[in-house]
């Protein structure tokens, strides 16, 4: 399998993915926003339909389109007076018929526009590779550096802002750094499949954890290993890679459940 050029790169892609994906929903996760990573998805659809009208780097326009979406949902929870759940279906559903609109004007329902929506991960080059790495590289340094800051304000907000702590700052960092995640995942797992990737991690890792740091290194190592597994089962098994790679981290939920509820019984 390795011997294959298209398959070092894909593996070498979703590694990256597989860290940073459910590094930024562990934040999401405890912040109870675990859905926001399905409403960017559907904004970025809309910035891939928008890069083909455009004549642009679909790539690139959903990146813009995603940052831009994760900050209005975040100013309208904030400052618009709106719950984060009326906020984030605001953004998704303006996001959704927006790309169904400019998807219709472009013209591009055709292969290259499913390929973002489900993942072409097989199509990865060595530019993606480069770009997917420097992202991630960026969004987890980021995440180290502000770790103790972004995990106060993640579970308490309000003491945070009182404490003094720049909590605005510090939310709109999440909220770009999801969106980050997003543009750095839509080829592997596809956009309709990013969300997963960034929570079912987390979830799994929160069945069996025994504080806040083991609940996001047990995440890392779980979106890690969904990946390659995922990769490997998608190869021998002449399968979907974006959706082996998320039914292996379902799987894991599932084992993560069993086992922490017997470890709770004992």
């Amino acid at each position: 399998m390795l011997r294959l050029e298209f398959m070092r790169l894909a593996f070498l892609a979703g590694g990256v993915v597989g860290l940073v994906a459910p590094a930024v929903g562990f934040f999401l996760v405890e912040r109870r926003q675990s859905l926001v990573g399905d409403g960017l998805g559907h904004v970025a659809f809309a910035g891939v339909a928008a890069g083909y009208l455009l004549g642009i780097s679909p790539v690139l326009s959903a990146l813009c389109f995603a940052v831009v979406g994760a900050l209005a949902i975040e100013w309208l929870r904030a400052r618009g007076g709106t719950a984060g759940d009326q906020a984030l279906a605001l953004v998704f559903y303006t996001g959704i018929a927006l790309g169904v609109v400019l998807v219709s004007s472009a013209d591009r329902l055709d292969v290259g526009l499913f390929q973002f929506l489900f993942g072409s991960i097989l199509t990865v080059t060595w530019g993606d590779v480069w770009t997917v790495t420097a992202l991630g590289a960026v969004s987890l340094a980021t995440i180290a550096i502000l770790y103790r800051g972004l995990v106060a304000t993640a579970l308490d907000d309000e003491a945070s802002r009182v404490a003094g702590a720049p909590v605005g700052l510090l939310n709109a960092t999440i909220a770009v750094l999801a969106a980050l995640a997003v543009g750095i995942s839509m080829q592997i797992v596809g956009i309709l499949l990013i969300a997963a990737l960034m929570v079912l991690p987390v979830i799994a890792a929160q069945r069996v954890a025994w504080s806040l740091r083991s609940t996001l290194g047990l995440s890392l190592a779980i979106g890690l290993g969904s990946v390659l597994a995922g990769l490997t089962a998608a190869y021998y098994g002449d399968l979907p890679p974006g959706g082996t790679i998320v039914l292996v981290a379902a799987g894991v939920v599932v084992a993560g459940s069993l086992v922490g509820g017997s470890l709770r019984a004992r």
